[in-house]
C-alpha cells in the first residue's frame, strides 16, 4: 500500500465534525461532534474492520540474498527463516548479479533517491531509459513507469474514463482489483462480461450507441485461475465495433513472448493492443507501468 501515514491523534475542541473514509469498502462514515474525538472515530472504524476480518496483519520479513525464495521473519523479537512462495519475483530475476551490480553502480553515480517529483526536479534519465526501452519492447510509441501495479491500472484506467467524454468501459468479470478500482474511478459507463466469453463481449458492444467510445479492459494471464485471454478475438470485435483495447500484461511480461513481451507478443498480437500494462515484477525487478502506442 503506497502512502502510509503513521500518527499519533490528540483530542480536538475547535473543529464540530470529522470524517472518516474507510477505502476498503468504499464508504463514508461522517460523524457530528460537538468536540470532536478523532482518535474515538478512527478506533470505531478499525474495529469493526477487524470485527469483519479484514483488518492486516503484514508478515514482517526480510529476503536472503542469494537464498531464494527463503527469507527471515521478525515475530515478537524473534526470528525464523521461511520460505516466501508467493513472491511475484518467479525467476529470482531481483537477486541477479547483474541486476544487482547495477543497482550499485546507478547509486554510486547518481545517489540514492529522484529528489522529488518529475515535475518538480525532473525525471531521472534511468527512468527516460527504461520507458523507452519498454516503448520497444511492445512496439509503442512511449512508455510510462508508476510505482506499483496497482497503481498503474488505477490511474490509466481512471484517466481513460474522464478524457473519452461518455465512453463505456467494458470489463471481464475476472479482471484485477486494481483494474476495477480504475475503472470506479473514473465515474464512466461499465459493463461487464463474462469471463473469456466473445460471444457475451459482442453482444454487449452491440447494445451500446455506435457513436460512443468504447474500452475493452482485460488481462493477458489471469493469475488466480492461470487462464488466457483469447487476445485476437477481443481484438477482432474491438476493430468491428470500432473499440480501444486495454490488457493488463502482468503475469505475462517477463515469461511469454520471444524478448519477454508477454502473451500479447507471444501471440502476435502486440500491434493490435492500443495499451498495455505490463510489470517488471513477476520474473525480473520492481516496477510497473503502462505502454501505448
Amino acid at each position: 500500500m503506497p502512502g502510509l501515514i503513521v500518527f499519533g491523534v490528540r483530542n480536538a475542541h475547535k473543529l464540530n465534525w470529522v470524517s472518516t473514509l474507510d477505502h476498503e469498502a468504499g464508504t463514508r462514515v461522517s460523524r457530528n461532534f460537538k468536540h470532536a474525538d478523532y482518535a474515538a472515530a478512527i478506533n470505531t472504524v478499525l474495529d469493526q474492520v477487524r470485527k469483519e476480518g479484514r483488518y492486516r496483519e503484514f508478515a514482517d520479513i526480510k529476503r536472503q540474498c542469494g537464498n531464494y525464495p527463503t527469507a527471515t521473519r521478525y515475530t515478537d523479537g524473534e526470528t525464523s527463516a521461511v520460505t516466501v512462495w508467493c513472491s511475484n519475483d518467479y525467476l529470482c530475476m531481483g537477486q541477479h548479479p547483474d541486476v544487482i551490480a547495477a543497482m550499485h553502480a546507478a547509486i554510486d553515480e547518481a545517489g540514492a533517491g529522484s529528489g522529488g517529483t518529475r515535475n518538480i526536479s525532473g525525471t531521472t534519465h534511468y527512468h527516460v531509459e527504461l520507458e523507452a526501452e519498454l516503448a520497444d519492447l511492445h512496439g509503442k510509441q512511449s512508455a510510462l513507469v508508476f510505482t506499483s501495479g496497482y497503481i498503474s491500472n488505477q490511474a490509466t484506467l481512471s484517466t481513460l474514463a474522464k478524457i473519452l467524454p461518455g465512453v463505456v468501459i467494458l470489463s471481464d468479470e475476472m479482471n484485477h482489483a486494481s483494474m476495477i478500482e480504475g475503472i470506479r474511478q473514473g465515474r464512466g459507463d461499465k459493463r461487464i462480461f463474462r469471463h473469456n466469453d466473445l460471444a457475451d463481449l459482442e453482444r454487449q458492444l452491440g447494445e451500446i450507441d455506435p457513436s460512443r467510445p468504447k474500452v475493452i479492459a482485460f488481462e493477458s494471464v489471469y493469475s488466480m485461475d492461470g487462464d488466457i485471454a483469447p487476445i485476437h478475438g477481443i481484438c477482432d470485435l474491438a476493430d468491428r465495433f470500432d473499440a480501444m483495447t486495454y490488457i493488463d500484461e502482468v503475469h505475462g511480461v517477463g515469461i511469454y513472448g520471444p524478448r519477454g513481451g508477454g502473451i500479447s507478443e507471444r501471440d502476435g498480437a502486440a500491434d493490435r493492443i492500443d495499451i498495455i500494462e505490463g510489470t517488471l515484477a513477476d520474473g525480473r525487478i520492481y516496477r510497473r507501468y503502462s505502454a501505448a502506442g
